[in-house]
């Protein structure tokens, strides 16, 4: 049975089989998840990066991990939030589908999340979380035993205690 948890702490150092980045389009690198990744993997990636050609909205691509403590980065790229009426939910459960199709191509048994959309793409905390525990949920179901363990890694106290809740409400 696949395992999701929780975690407070720097994805760019957990040790699993890929971490996921809340890439921009170009997947060229940006700010905040998405830098911390670029500048811990170092200039590699973002040649590998340039090579793909970027990645639309709720889609994903992989690539090494170089310098990082994984084997593989999957780029994926969260909606801008636009009020809740333009797609923005299914484009952000696609974002979790895809990079977990992709990790399960790639045989990899252990994934961890960032918090996709909520930093400068403006997705309200409560509902990405909401739909990142739904969407994760709903691939293991479809896929039973293909990932060990999937980790939500959380930048802050707060975000980890929305996936802690939505975690243990989830499991009920």
């Amino acid at each position: 049975m696949t395992q999701c948890t929780a975690w407070q702490g720097d994805l760019t150092t957990l040790a699993v089989d890929a971490i996921v980045n809340a890439a921009n389009e170009s997947l060229l690198g940006g700010g905040g998840v998405d830098g911390a990744i670029h500048r811990a993997a170092g200039p590699e990636l973002l040649a590998e990066c340039r090579s793909i050609g970027g990645c639309p909205t709720g889609e994903a691509r992989i690539t090494a991990g170089y310098a990082l403590p994984t084997k593989h980065v999957i780029h994926t790229v969260g909606p801008v939030w636009q009020g809740g009426d333009a797609g923005e939910a299914e484009l952000l459960a696609a974002c979790y589908r895809n990079s977990l199709d992709l990790a399960a191509k790639a045989g990899c048994r252990t994934v961890a999340f960032p918090a996709i959309s909520c930093g400068v793409y403006g997705y309200p905390p409560d509902q990405a979380v909401a739909t990142a525990v739904r969407a994760a949920r709903d691939w293991i179901g479809a896929n039973p035993g293909v990932v060990e363990s999937i980790t939500f890694a959380c930048f802050d106290a707060d975000m980890l205690a929305r996936y802690t809740r939505e975690l243990d409400e989830d499991s009920r």
